[in-house]
């Protein structure tokens, strides 16, 4: 389940499927992979639900390495913690800039 978002573009597209932030194709693949997230509590589970397409689930290093990462479309990405089932501090970023 998702406990909280961090940044205006994953609130936005979990609230009302836009933003103006993020390009126009990318708004309803992006929904989707919340609406799973939203529905699971496991990582794996995560994995399974995001196939088909690849939404390259990985662990980040360095400095985020308490995030998680899953491709919408190169180069945006939904990064998030995970922790007892709970997503937290979900952005959907371009954090490869």
């Amino acid at each position: 389940m998702i406990v909280s978002f961090q940044g205006k573009i994953a609130n936005d597209i979990w609230t009302t499927n836009r933003s103006k932030s993020l390009p126009k194709d990318f708004w309803v693949r992006a929904k989707a992979i919340l609406t799973i997230m939203h529905s699971t509590s496991t990582i794996e589970d995560l994995k399974i639900k995001g196939q088909p397409p690849n939404i390259r689930l990985h662990k980040l290093q360095g400095d985020r390495s308490e995030f998680w990462s899953v491709t919408i479309k190169l180069p945006w990405c939904i990064t998030f913690k995970f922790k007892n089932g709970e997503f937290s501090e979900v952005r959907i970023e371009n954090y490869h800039k």
